[in-house]
């Protein structure tokens, strides 16, 4: 198993009702999981990395709580505006950043909670039409739906709870 991907990379695929319930559901679902997957971990725990030259459990929640916070504005944008240019993030340099360390996992557990139910009360809310509106990525220069936004943010949660729980089965915590 890549450790990198210890559920695959992401892939995109074509809509379906079937497939738009899943989807929601794990946006709907992944905060009570990330807490489920950290649940009862000392401090040394949550500062080990869940592969070499990997980042710490800490750094994790941290992150999945900014990159879905960037979901969420990218959403929103993409709602509001016609076929807006949504900034990218230099995810490495926002692990290094001060709060990674310093503050307790409690405060992105709480912001994951608050996004989630914002992007799923928006996300569910859509229209046949509104799955296809567009937007351009600043990094990439490609042009993403909110179909596929969707996608990538529901397999990008479940990727990093994999990340803590196929740690935690490796050292038996």
């Amino acid at each position: 198993m890549d450790l990198r991907y210890p559920i695959g990379e992401y892939e995109p695929a074509p809509f379906s009702e079937a497939l738009k319930e899943e989807r929601l559901a794990d946006i709907k679902f992944l905060p009570g999981l990330l807490e489920q997957a950290i649940e009862n971990l000392d401090e040394a725990q949550l500062n080990t990395p869940y592969r070499d030259g990997g980042w710490t459990i800490k750094q994790v929640v941290h992150h999945v709580s900014d990159s879905h916070l960037n979901a969420l504005s990218r959403l929103k944008f993409t709602l509001t505006e016609d076929n807006p240019t949504v900034m990218g993030y230099d995810e490495a340099s926002w692990a290094e950043t001060a709060e990674y360390t310093l503050l307790p996992v409690n405060i992105s557990l709480t912001m994951i909670h608050t996004i989630h139910a914002k992007l799923h009360a928006l996300f569910s809310s859509l229209t046949t039409e509104q799955w296809k509106r567009t937007y351009v990525h600043s990094q990439s220069k490609k042009q993403f739906d909110l179909w596929y936004l969707l996608g990538m943010y529901a397999w990008h949660g479940k990727h990093h709870v994999a990340h803590i729980t196929s740690l935690r089965e490796r050292k038996g915590w």
